[in-house]
């Protein structure tokens, strides 16, 4: 399976182009901006697609829904009932990421630079979730504007989250600073076991974290809805920000996840709803409850520029 198989659509805007990928679980095959007077290779501010690979792992971005990251203990139960939940990718003891991501998307409205896809998702694999999702994709001047909307079709409410899923290439020096209150630790097993405000040396995202390092696979909680990815060798920035941030709750209703590899090519930060294994922690932390009709959305600004180490990120 290669890039014929899975065409990638292509926006333009202000020297920016995105590539996505709507056939192989809505993803993105590559976000990328003009180098400096338009002349030079472009930059890639997400890694991109290789063109060949089906494994979404390898994409350079995707959304997460109707949930994020973990379930432990085969399912998980809502309102006395207990909703069996398979794993859904090789190697992993665990469903992870929702199953959004492992289906077809459909184009329903397009132009040169924004692009609209819906996923109609009816109890896949098995599972409880019978919702309506549509992600839209919109290139401005200085960066993206990007939406996720889900909508519950079941008859019987059941808990949501949202998350997407971009990786940063990393060049040496690369870092995320973030405002942040506290981490779900763990051990082998990547579920949480410990909620702590000691960050681990090299955690703290308010102080700025380097993309290289030991592994890290972890969510932090009470996130200020800003983050900034510095390239110091490109000069260049990205910060992300959270449009809702105030209506959505503030900082005790936002977190967010690194994924930190210690080999490879590029990281992950990961605005989130809930943190690994929401749907087994004490009162179910940051997923909503959402009745037939209702939504949940999530919306996340990105904006790039020359590398601002003056500017302030967070609250």
């Amino acid at each position: 399976m290669t890039e014929a198989s899975h065409p990638i659509v292509w926006l333009h805007h202000a020297g920016q182009h995105l590539g996505l990928v709507p056939s192989l679980g809505g993803s993105v095959a590559a976000w990328q901006v003009d180098g400096p007077g338009g002349a030079d290779a472009p930059i890639d501010l997400w890694r991109p697609w290789d063109g060949e690979t089906v494994d979404l792992y390898k994409l350079a971005s995707f959304a997460m829904v109707p949930w994020s990251n973990r379930i432990s203990g085969g399912g998980f139960s809502h309102n006395g009932q207990f909703h069996a939940m398979e794993p859904n990718r090789a190697g992993e003891p665990y469903p992870i990421h929702g199953d959004g991501w492992l289906q077809p998307w459909d184009i329903r409205q397009s132009a040169s630079d924004t692009l609209e896809m819906a996923l109609r998702s009816q109890c896949f694999g098995g599972g409880p979730y019978d919702y309506e999702c549509v992600q839209t994709f919109r290139l401005v001047n200085g960066g993206l504007d990007q939406s996720v909307k889900v909508v519950h079709r079941g008859a019987q409410p059941l808990p949501y989250g949202l998350g997407l899923h971009p990786w940063f290439p990393r060049t040496p020096g690369t870092r995320v600073t973030a405002p942040v209150q506290a981490v779900w630790l763990c051990g082998d097993d990547p579920l949480p076991t410990e909620h702590t405000t000691q960050f681990p040396p090299g955690w703290d995202l308010n102080a700025g974290a380097s993309a290289h390092g030991s592994l890290i696979d972890n969510a932090y909680t009470g996130w200020g809805g800003t983050a900034r990815i510095e390239w110091p060798e490109r000069g260049l920035q990205l910060i992300a920000n959270m449009p809702d941030f105030e209506q959505d709750g503030g900082a005790a209703h936002h977190y967010c996840l690194i994924y930190r590899p210690p080999q490879g090519p590029a990281f992950c930060f990961e605005p989130i709803t809930q943190p690994i294994d929401a749907f087994n922690q004490p009162g179910q932390p940051g997923l909503r409850t959402l009745a037939q009709g209702e939504s949940l959305v999530m919306r996340v600004q990105w904006r790039f520029g020359p590398l601002d180490r003056e500017s302030s990120i967070g609250g």
